[in-house]
């Protein structure tokens, strides 16, 4: 079992951060596009080899991210048509996330074994995530959920001020 956090810089041209171990260590290095179509974010280790890219699709009717780890297309998230909540359906064989991900207060199992947990830490300047996974293994999948679920939302919250 292995205790990260994910803690996002309020003021960051660039959208860079680190995920830490509980020591304060960087595990890893997450780096967002500034002002590049399609908008994408490269997650690397502390060797400095990619983990992961996130990519927002740019030509779409609702919007779509594409999580590949280590080159390979893992994860999908895609927003579904809804009149009022946003709803969204996170597609990655058999991962599952159970909980409120929305609030970022969540469960994620693999074939229904719990795999890690994930909790927002509400008294903090910037977001702050704590990440307790349990399967070392699936560190780097949990990781790049957690920063493309994170994405979805920031996301959201900028498609919802510009229309308002």
């Amino acid at each position: 079992m292995q205790q990260l956090y994910m803690k996002q810089k309020v003021f960051s041209i660039g959208e860079k951060f680190t995920v830490t171990d509980d020591q304060e260590n960087p595990i890893y290095y997450v780096e967002g596009s500034f002002m590049q179509i399609p908008k994408t974010f490269e997650i690397y280790d502390q060797n400095g080899d990619n983990v992961c890219t996130i990519t927002k699709k740019v030509f779409s009717l609702l919007p779509k991210f594409f999580v590949d780890i280590e080159g390979q297309p893992t994860i999908t998230i895609i927003k579904e048509f809804t009149l009022f909540k946003p709803r969204y359906t996170i597609d990655s064989g058999d991962i599952s996330v159970t909980g409120d991900w929305w609030d970022m207060d969540f469960e994620v199992s693999e074939a229904g074994s719990s795999i890690a947990q994930i909790n927002k830490k509400w008294f903090s300047w910037g977001d702050t995530y704590e990440i307790t996974v349990f399967d070392d293994d699936k560190r780097d999948l949990i990781v790049s959920l957690v920063v493309a679920i994170d994405r979805v939302k920031a996301d959201q919250a900028a498609s919802s001020s510009s229309s308002s």
